[in-house]
């Protein structure tokens, strides 16, 4: 279900509070799901992406519904500010240039393949997000990286190389999901 401009903007306003309620208390804004509207307060996952000017600041997500979409929207939006292990926590000085994008994942449905050539062949290019698992490796890419990875091939290759696989790497025990999102942003920052 598409999202209206009006649930766009609680979600985008929240996930701005709760960046900022980080910044001051240094938590996580907590939001009380039960006096919004539906789909807001229904189980849902989401991924926060913070950028400055084109260059990524943090992303943090859920891939599966486990708390309310606005409290995973304020959970997602403080931890891609402040605890994206790849980079340090956001300061003050920085708020003015971020940009942010949600996106609001559906729920992950298991691709049946036998070959990496029938997986490719399945995969749709500027659509699907996939998760990827063999053993204890795991990695997931959303629809967004397409714009980065236009190719499937390459697309699988590099989210092998995020789950810590080689490129080349195939097995019997290898697992792959794939999901949709809706995704909006601010691309004009705070």
């Amino acid at each position: 279900m598409p999202f209206s401009e009006s649930l766009r903007t609680v979600l985008l306003d929240t996930a701005r509070q709760s960046i900022r309620h980080g910044l001051r208390k240094g938590n996580p804004l907590k939001v009380d799901p039960d006096q919004l509207e539906t789909p807001l307060s229904e189980p849902g996952a989401s991924f926060v992406t913070l950028h400055i000017g084109e260059e990524l600041r943090g992303c943090i997500g859920s891939l599966q519904a486990h708390r309310s979409l606005i409290c995973d929207v304020a959970e997602n939006a403080f931890s891609a500010a402040f605890r994206d292990p790849r980079f340090p926590p956001l300061k003050d000085v920085e708020l003015k240039g971020i940009s942010l994008d949600i996106s609001v994942l559906s729920q992950a449905e298991p691709m049946v393949f036998d070959s990496e050539q029938d997986l490719l062949k399945q995969i749709r290019p500027r659509v699907d997000g996939l998760i990827l698992k063999d053993g204890n490796y795991r990695g997931t890419f959303l629809p967004s990286v397409w714009k980065s990875l236009p190719d499937a091939e390459l697309f699988l290759q590099h989210l092998k190389l995020k789950a810590g696989l080689p490129a080349d790497h195939w097995s019997d025990s290898l697992e792959v999901w794939r999901y949709t999102t809706e995704s909006f942003g601010d691309k004009d920052g705070y």
